[in-house]
């Protein structure tokens, strides 16, 4: 779902408004020694959700990365979801990235599933079949299949996805959110080009993952 980026994700501004006028009240009956430690919440709770709009890459088979923060994982396993071969790159979110989740691809939305589960930390390789997960098979334009995972972390509470089965994604749209630290999970069929590393910083829609087969 495509809205206008007002630079603060929507999902934050309760959490934002809040934090400042708890912030603002102690500071004025109180004073600004008090009130310091609660504008450094405020100032951490308004820059997890800064929502900044990205410049799609032109690059027709490009995969792009659908989250901000730090390749964690870049290997051939089963997709547990549409049962074949596949190679799965990670994206793992600290609580200083951007936490916006962003279509990898144009394609269709095949169908969905939700996973209830557990909150261990999202770095870690057990999070992406233990953890509490969305799941999205994206079909391609060319046919091909994508599976686009948001996993919770150690301390993210809640996954938010916007598109249901048959919504059309395209590349760079926003269709999620996380919060407070998670991963997403990205299956691309076998004979795709890697272009990042274990390691790497990446950011949505900016970086491109991979390069499908055409």
């Amino acid at each position: 779902m495509n809205y206008p980026h007002p630079f603060f994700a929507r999902e934050g501004w309760p959490f934002i408004i809040g934090a400042v006028v708890i912030a603002a009240l102690v500071n004025i009956l109180a004073s600004l020694i008090w009130a310091v430690p609660l504008w450094l919440i405020a100032f951490f709770v308004l820059q997890f959700f800064r929502d900044p709009p990205r410049v799609v890459p032109q690059k027709a088979n490009a995969v792009l990365s659908p989250a901000d923060g730090s390749i964690v994982a870049v290997e051939s396993v089963q997709d547990p979801y549409l049962k074949r071969d596949a190679i799965k790159v990670s994206v793992f979110m600290n609580v200083f990235n951007v936490h916006s989740n962003r279509s990898p691809v144009d394609g269709q939305v095949r169908d969905e599933w939700y996973f209830p589960g557990k909150f261990f930390s999202a770095n870690l390789p057990k999070a992406s079949l233990e953890n509490e997960r969305n799941a999205l098979w994206i079909k391609t334009d060319s046919g091909l299949d994508i599976t686009c995972v948001q996993v919770a972390g150690l301390i993210a509470k809640r996954i938010l996805c916007y598109v249901k089965t048959g919504d059309r994604l395209a590349r760079g749209q926003r269709f999620g959110f996380i919060r407070f630290g998670s991963r997403v999970d990205v299956y691309l069929p076998l004979n795709t080009e890697i272009k990042v590393n274990i390691g790497d910083k990446v950011y949505a829609t900016l970086t491109i993952l991979a390069e499908l087969a055409q």
